[in-house]
């Protein structure tokens, strides 16, 4: 055994979270891709198997009430509001996270420019959002699309340099917590101030950062956020995303996609659209219900483990050290680079590396049971979900990562 085993061991040993594992369908694969898909938890199978078999296939319609499909949307945002730093009324689950920065951004935007006309005089036009020029390209097609829409100007900003690229036309800015390329996690409590100091809306897009480590979006007075559940929060494939809209914003949210389930009566069939109140306006159509549900199951393993967000930080951060220290002391000089900050204010939970021929790197490692993914043109992603993530299966990851460089 190895010093760096030993040591893994050791870690292991002493972590307060080992014992969730048991509550995850893990092999003998390391699976380092939770930050694409996370792993299955153990009881929701059964879960599922009694919304098909018992609440469709014997209550049918009765189910909308009686097994409180209607009311899941906001039910389950309240389950994952307080893994965002949210209380209970501000998150609404539905849709996917595409849709819902269309609905966030959109609405920011009718915001600001309801801001410039309100009050003793007219206001600055507000024509201009601001988009994370690294974000993940779909949110740079939906910025572009609502850009459009309401006849704003599309300036695409990297994060650091949003301050200073502020200003009185700016209406909203959409940013990403976690870079999903390297990693590297965005200061959202300064972006923050800073788009409220030039009088626009902040977007969040939460999506490498919710379920790994703290948000604090009621804390750091975000508007609006948004993210998806299949990664840290363990959701499934496809499982539906959610909108969090501040609790003081909620009777000027205009969302741009008024369907009848965020109608303030949905039943009343009625021509004309009058919003619901509070987070409902974020509801569009009839909701996903087998896979809303899945993701409730999910989110058992946050309650009944016991598990706290601040736990999950301190492992994740303890897990990509240790892997940083194993590759920088397993893998030859030059043949990886990290593109992950070391500070630990700037990571998330994820450990990207550069390296050449990244593609087909990947392809072996996972042939050798190490299972992460690769981004073009020459990054090798590495994601740590702590809840079911072992210090044994980050040495491993290392050693099989040089093992597989060497040929």
């Amino acid at each position: 055994m190895s010093e760096l085993q030993r040591i893994a061991e050791e870690l292991d040993a002493a972590d307060p979270l080992a014992g969730v594992r048991g509550s995850f369908v893990l092999d003998d694969v390391t699976y380092l891709d939770g930050n694409s898909l996370g792993a299955l938890p153990a009881h929701v199978p059964a879960r599922v198997e009694d919304v098909v078999r018992r609440q469709w296939g014997e209550l049918r319609i009765r189910s909308w009430e009686e097994s409180g499909w209607w009311t899941a949307p906001e039910r389950i945002g309240d389950r994952i509001a307080p893994l965002v730093g949210a209380a209970a009324g501000q998150v609404v689950v539905g849709d996917s996270t595409s849709v819902n920065v269309f609905k966030a951004l959109v609405a920011a935007v009718r915001m600001a420019q309801e801001d410039g006309r309100s009050g003793a005089g007219a206001g600055p036009v507000r024509d201009e959002i601001l988009v994370d020029a690294t974000t993940f390209p779909t949110d740079g097609y939906i910025a572009e699309s609502a850009a459009r829409m309401t006849g704003c100007a599309l300036r695409p900003v990297a994060p650091a340099e949003v301050p200073g690229a502020l200003g009185d036309r700016t209406a909203a800015v959409l940013l990403n917590h976690v870079d999903y390329r390297s990693g590297r996690l965005h200061d959202l409590p300064g972006l923050t101030a800073a788009v409220h100091a030039a009088g626009a809306y902040a977007v969040w897009d939460l999506c490498h950062s919710a379920g790994a480590l703290p948000v604090g979006l009621d804390e750091h007075g975000v508007d609006l956020a948004v993210g998806c559940t299949y990664k840290y929060l363990n959701g499934g494939p496809g499982s539906p995303a959610y909108l969090y809209v501040r609790r003081d914003l909620q009777p000027r949210f205009d969302s741009p996609l008024p369907g009848w389930n965020s109608h303030a009566e949905p039943f009343g069939m009625r021509s004309d659209y009058a919003p619901a109140s509070g987070a409902l306006r974020g509801r569009v159509g009839t909701p996903d219900i087998l896979s809303l549900l899945a993701l409730d199951a999910a989110l058992d393993v946050w309650d009944e483990d016991g598990v706290s967000v601040a736990a999950v930080r301190a492992k994740s951060l303890a897990l990509t050290d240790f892997f940083l220290r194993c590759v920088e002391a397993y893998v030859p000089d030059g043949r990886v680079e990290s593109v992950t900050p070391a500070a630990h204010g700037e990571r998330g939970s994820q450990v990207a590396l550069r390296c050449d021929d990244a593609g087909e790197v990947m392809k072996r490692l996972i042939e050798r049971g190490v299972v992460g993914d690769y981004r073009a043109p020459d990054v090798l992603r590495f994601g740590f979900t702590p809840l079911y993530v072992g210090f044994a299966d980050v040495e491993r990851a290392a050693r099989v990562l040089t093992q597989t460089l060497a040929g």
